[in-house]
């Protein structure tokens, strides 16, 4: 990816590791995770810390140069933004067939497939991650990133608490996506196979 400076810190990083933003005609500042809303944009380094520290310090009229009314819930907005995208990308990940549901599909998968990542939601049975982690490859990713409600959202059922991705295109964008998340909230993206919780 380009390269871009973090108005913030002025570290030249890679655009994955920043969050652009642009500004609406009525002067507000909107985040713009695709990077393709119209208009000039200001990066930020994508963490909690350095979005707060910008709004905190309204950086954003110097960035734009011109006066911008960044709101200050402009950090929980883009979390929500990250957690959103990244249950829409299971989603497609899902109808694609490279993510599926439920102990007993995930446990066959991981005696019969590739499986790219396991998705434990943060408050199910420890029995059952563990199981369940054994019998991944030490290159298998293992994430508690996202609640037990976003995986009901993104597989369009109640009760998931087990979901496992197969490789794939569609794979490889999601856990991208999971990463943004896990790096924006300062908390644990993966662990290693055996880990017990």
């Amino acid at each position: 990816m380009p390269e871009r400076m973090c108005i913030l810190t002025r570290e030249v990083k890679d655009e994955a590791q920043l969050i652009r933003f642009v500004q609406a005609p009525d002067g507000q500042v909107v985040p713009d995770l695709l990077r393709k809303l119209p208009g000039r944009g200001v990066w930020v380094s994508a963490d909690r810390v350095s979005v707060a520290d910008v709004v905190k310090r309204n950086l954003f009229s110097r960035g734009f140069g011109e006066q911008a009314s960044p709101s200050s819930d402009l950090p929980d907005l883009v979390q929500r933004l990250l957690r959103q995208q990244a249950v829409s990308t299971l989603s497609l990940a899902r109808k694609a067939g490279q993510a599926l549901a439920g102990f007993i599909k995930v446990e066959t998968a991981l005696h019969k497939q590739k499986v790219q990542m396991l998705l434990h939601a943060p408050d199910c049975g420890a029995d059952g991650v563990s199981k369940l982690n054994r019998l991944a490859d030490p290159e298998t990713l293992i994430s508690s990133l996202l609640t037990a409600a976003e995986l009901d959202l993104a597989f369009g059922r109640t009760n998931v608490v087990h979901a496992a991705l197969i490789v794939g295109g569609v794979a490889d964008k999601l856990i991208f996506c999971m990463r943004r998340v896990a790096t924006y909230e300062a908390i644990e993206f993966s662990k290693t196979p055996g880990t017990k919780d």
